[in-house]
């Protein structure tokens, strides 16, 4: 049958209307769960995430950065649908917001603090709570840890410093990082003879040994708590939560040296 021209052009602008309408919707379901993240949590997620992504078919992406940095992203207006933090206080500031979804929070996983040197260093076994800051560090060396005006990594480790009658000597002496990785990489580049970063930081390369160990009861609990963001449930994002928080998660975590808090 043949339609009449302005039947045809009629037909043709409805099917592009149509089409239009059907793309972002189409688009959205195409799109990939996107992660803001703990820096110290890139081994971890990037494992968790590839093994989804195999056994569902289903894409994540991950930012990875300071908690500080990404929960001010959030804040900004970032596409994050999920928020997985260092810090509690990083957590409770979106959560002050209404950023997240308050019932999906959870502290699946903790960590502990080390401190690290380079691994042809000489330094071992040392007492975190009694060492030499001034003696370790030499003339001109510096301490490596996150910035302690922001990154939880580096506000655990001035807690405990503070705690040890040590601040007032290691605060002009600091390289101060942008996150825990930062100066975890300072420390493996020889750039700094020490620095304090997470245990898990410590065992993703071998350009660092671990120097020391801090008691966890020298600083506040490293407690990572996890949120999906605040908006309409999207099954996906549901979907990707719940394995990253429960029995597959929790085996991912145990390889990367993280400890199970409520995990199955």
């Amino acid at each position: 049958m043949t339609y009449p021209a302005f039947a045809r052009r009629s037909f043709l602008a409805m099917a592009a209307a149509l089409s239009l309408a059907a793309g972002p919707a189409a688009t959205q379901q195409d799109e990939p769960v996107t992660v803001f993240a703990a820096a110290s949590l890139t081994d971890a997620l990037t494992a968790i995430g590839k093994a989804y992504e195999d056994e569902t078919g289903e894409a994540v992406r991950f930012s990875f950065a300071a908690s500080s940095t990404l929960a001010r992203q959030i804040e900004a207006g970032a596409p994050a649908d999920i928020y997985a933090s260092a810090d509690i206080g990083w957590m409770d500031y979106l959560a002050e917001r209404g950023l997240i979804d308050p019932d999906s929070r959870v502290e699946p996983i903790s960590n502990s603090l080390v401190l690290i040197a380079p691994s042809d260093s000489d330094a071992a076994d040392i007492d975190v709570r009694t060492m030499d800051l001034d003696a370790l560090l030499g003339a001109d060396g510096r301490l490596a840890v996150g910035d302690p005006d922001h990154v939880p990594a580096g506000i655990y480790a001035r807690e405990a410093l503070i705690g040890f009658g040590m601040w007032e000597t290691a605060e002009p002496r600091l390289a101060r990082a942008g996150d825990v990785r930062a100066a975890l990489a300072l420390v493996a580049r020889g750039e700094a003879p020490f620095g304090i970063v997470y245990r898990t930081d410590a065992a993703v390369t071998d350009d660092v040994k671990i120097a020391g160990e801090f008691p966890p009861d020298c600083h506040a609990p490293i407690v990572y708590p996890f949120a999906m963001t605040s908006g309409d449930p999207d099954p996906r994002v549901q979907r990707f939560f719940a394995y990253l928080t429960g029995r597959d998660g929790g085996a991912a975590f145990d390889r990367f040296g993280f400890r199970r808090r409520g995990m199955c």
